[in-house]
This record gives C-alpha cells, sequence and structure tokens, in this order.
C-alpha cells in the first residue's frame, strides 16, 4: 500500500473543496471497495478525505413524493427501513442479494455507486488493463473471460458493473444528487455510469472535484409487480453471473408498464427501452416475457467462456417477469 495523507471533513463545503484541491484524492466511507483496491495497488491515491462525519446518513421524503437515500446511509439501513420495504422492495431485495450482512453494515449507498469492477484482471496489476493503466490492453478479452460482458463492451474493455443495488436502483428510474465546486447537480441514473468505449478507466460521469450526496427513489415503486433474480455460482456471498430486476405496472393480465434491467452483463446497469416497450399492452405471457428477452439481447455477445452467459439472461428475464407478474414473494 502506497503512503497517502488523511482528511476528515466535517462537512460537504470542506469535502468538495479538498476533492477539488487534489485530483488523485479519493472519499472514503465505509470503504469496503476502495481498501481491497488500495491494498492490491490498483487504486493508489494521495489522500484520503474521511465523509463519515457528513450529515448524509438519513432516509427522508423527497419533494416529489418520492424517498431520498443520503449519500452515507448504509446497506442495511435502507435494506430494512420500513418505508424501503413497503414502497421500494425491489431496492430492499437487491441489497439484500448481495454481499455479506458485516459488509452491507459498512457499505454506503454512494459507495454502492461507486463500485469498481471485479475483474480478475483488473486487480491483478501484473497483468494488462486499459480500465487500470490506459493504453497497456485488455487481458480479458481472450483470458479467462467467464465473468465478463455481453452487452454493450469494446476493444478497450468486457469488465461488467458489479453492484446489485445499482440494477435495482436503474430499473427504478432513479436520480442521483451530486455536489461540486459549481454547485449542486442532478444526474439521471441511466446516465450516471457509462460504457468502456475508448476511455474504460473512467465509469461514472461524476466529475473528479463532485462527491456524491444523495439518491432520489420516485414517487412510483412497482411495490405489488415487481421480481430481483440473481443468477450465481453459490448462494452465499457471490457476485452475480447475471441478474434482473423486473418491475411491472398491470392493469388485470395486462402490461401497462415494463421496466427491465440486468447486472452481470456490461459495464453499467443495462436497460433497453425498446424491449421494455415490447411488454406494454401485452398479456403476461411466457412468449411475450421471451419476445423481450430476445429483443435485450439481440447485440449480446459472448468472448468464449461467457457465451452461456446469453441464453442464462434470456432465461432468466423471463422467470423474473413471470415472478413479477404474479406478484409472488420470493427469496
Amino acid at each position: 500500500m502506497n503512503t497517502f495523507s488523511y482528511t476528515r471533513a466535517g462537512d460537504v463545503a470542506t469535502a468538495v473543496r479538498e476533492v477539488a484541491a487534489d485530483g488523485a484524492a479519493k472519499c472514503i466511507a465505509g470503504g469496503t471497495n476502495l481498501i481491497d483496491l488500495m491494498k492490491e495497488n490498483v487504486e493508489r491515491p494521495s489522500r484520503l478525505i474521511d465523509i463519515t462525519r457528513l450529515p448524509l446518513a438519513e432516509i427522508q421524503p423527497s419533494a416529489d413524493g418520492g424517498l431520498r437515500l443520503g449519500a452515507l446511509v448504509t446497506n442495511t439501513d435502507v435494506a430494512y427501513d420500513a418505508q424501503v420495504e413497503r414502497r421500494y422492495p425491489l431496492v430492499s431485495k437487491a441489497i439484500l442479494a448481495g454481499a455479506s450482512p458485516q459488509l452491507r453494515n459498512m457499505a454506503t449507498v454512494g459507495g454502492n455507486l461507486m463500485q469498481r469492477t471485479r475483474c480478475y484482471y483488473f486487480y491483478d496489476t501484473a497483468t494488462p488493463c486499459n480500465k487500470r493503466q490506459p493504453g497497456t490492453g485488455c487481458a480479458a478479452i481472450d483470458g479467462f473471460n467467464r465473468m465478463h460482458a455481453i452487452l454493450g463492451p469494446s476493444a478497450q474493455c468486457i469488465a461488467v458493473h458489479p453492484s446489485d443495488m445499482c440494477v435495482a436502483l436503474a430499473a427504478l428510474e432513479a436520480v442521483v444528487r451530486v455536489t461540486g465546486p459549481g454547485g449542486e447537480r442532478a444526474i439521471p441514473f441511466a446516465e450516471f455510469h457509462r460504457l468502456p468505449g475508448d476511455t474504460p478507466h473512467l465509469d461514472t460521469n461524476l466529475a473528479a472535484d463532485e462527491i456524491i450526496t444523495a439518491v432520489d427513489l420516485p414517487p412510483k415503486g412497482f411495490a405489488a409487480h415487481y421480481a430481483y433474480l440473481k443468477i450465481r455460482d453459490r448462494t452465499s456471498y457471490a457476485f452475480a453471473l447475471v441478474s434482473v430486476a423486473a418491475a411491472l405496472e398491470m392493469d388485470g393480465d395486462t402490461i401497462t408498464e415494463a421496466r427491465l434491467a440486468l447486472g452481470g452483463v456490461a459495464h453499467k446497469p443495462w436497460r433497453d427501452r425498446d424491449a421494455e416497450a415490447r411488454l406494454k399492452g401485452q398479456s403476461a405471457t411466457r412468449d411475450h416475457f421471451q419476445r423481450a428477452a430476445n429483443a435485450l439481447l439481440r447485440d449480446a455477445k459472448g468472448f468464449g467462456h461467457n457465451n452461456f452467459k446469453i441464453e442464462l439472461a434470456q432465461r432468466a428475464i423471463g422467470r423474473a417477469l413471470r415472478q413479477a407478474a404474479a406478484g409472488e414473494e420470493h427469496p
């Protein structure tokens, strides 16, 4: 681990000022991802800015009738919050499907959004990785790529985003609140994370001198017809091979609105508005669900070891939609 300085910020303005003053500084709260990366010499910040004392650890109603999750609220507190469980059970289920209880007790809302990929080659500094060191190449493309992307990859990177919570937030169309020297701004969740393109080292559209202050959940939570399905190698703490957040509005057996977000398949939580639109006005049948799955995965591409994920994703989408349509209680 490299040498670094440590600063504790007492308010948001101080945290922003500290981040803006040093491009190599990193904010730290729960530290569940950053500390691992520092131990492996993947991240080498010159300064750590402790933001755990900032007044950002509350869950409260937002002005539009939704719910605001402070950036420092722990994953555990979100998952078990009575309002989240009642109005946004998709978020609660997604969080409880990820990590271990010990990690959820430490991990924060803002930190969850800023997680970096669990690609083996990203963590192995002896191998080339464009995300870790731009221009060196991507060892995963011709390497062991079982966990890697089948949607939205580039010649520079085929890593996937690891979060479960973010898949649910993408389906619900949450909004990320950030602040920097230029003031506050709101980033629609679909625009927060990036595809790799030619800049795989940039995971998000958060500016280097900004910090996350909150995530706003919209008024509509799809609490009656939802499902979060996570397919992984083991049912205990493991990252998704494929995950699906499905949210439906139903009028009897007819779908009036559909949201689908996938995890474990791309550099960001993956949505396809065209695939969702195919479900609107349709009855909740296996055939219609399969057509939506096929549309969503029409451009999917495997890289050898992960070819199986295409069919796995198709089946997972169908299963998640059936669960959501039925309004089933499920683990």
